[in-house]
């Protein structure tokens, strides 16, 4: 009667299991990790831009503000005031670039062209991009900025 029983090794085996999983998240980049939150979050935005800008008939922008102390963030153009949209990114050093455009055409119409934005936070990348049909997502490749 020496050895282990069935339940003693299925307890190891959660064990390491339970482990194995709180070391992977412990390995998880934390600046890719809240990149991503801010590209969820931004993507929820321009959505809702859209849709706004759309159903008032606004000619309506999103820009992203220049690389300076004091400028982070960014601006929705055309929108009234009531509307209330943020201005600045939740995680520091987060900056955006609009890939061959100063700004993002959100509408009046209801087709705005391709547009790809890329977001950097340390040495991270991240680009959300739309065909102008469909919603923004996040994209796989992003494209080099032109220098």
């Amino acid at each position: 009667m020496r050895g282990f029983t069935l339940i003693e090794l299925l307890v190891v085996l959660v064990l390491i299991a339970i482990a194995s999983a709180v070391a992977s998240l412990a390995l998880r980049d934390p600046a890719s990790t809240r990149l991503e939150h801010e590209a969820a979050r931004l993507v929820a935005l321009l959505e809702a831009a859209r849709t706004e800008a759309r159903a008032a008939g606004l000619p309506a922008r999103w820009e992203p503000r220049p690389e300076q102390v004091g400028a982070e963030g960014f601006r929705f153009v055309g929108f009234p005031p009531s509307s209330q949209l943020p201005s600045h990114w939740l995680v520091a050093g987060v900056t955006a670039e609009v890939s061959g455009a100063r700004a993002v055409v959100l509408g009046p119409e209801p087709l705005i062209g391709a547009q790809r934005i890329v977001l950097r936070l340390d040495d991270q990348r991240l680009a959300l991009a739309t065909d102008g049909i469909g919603p923004f997502v996040t994209v796989d490749e992003p494209v080099a900025p032109p220098r």
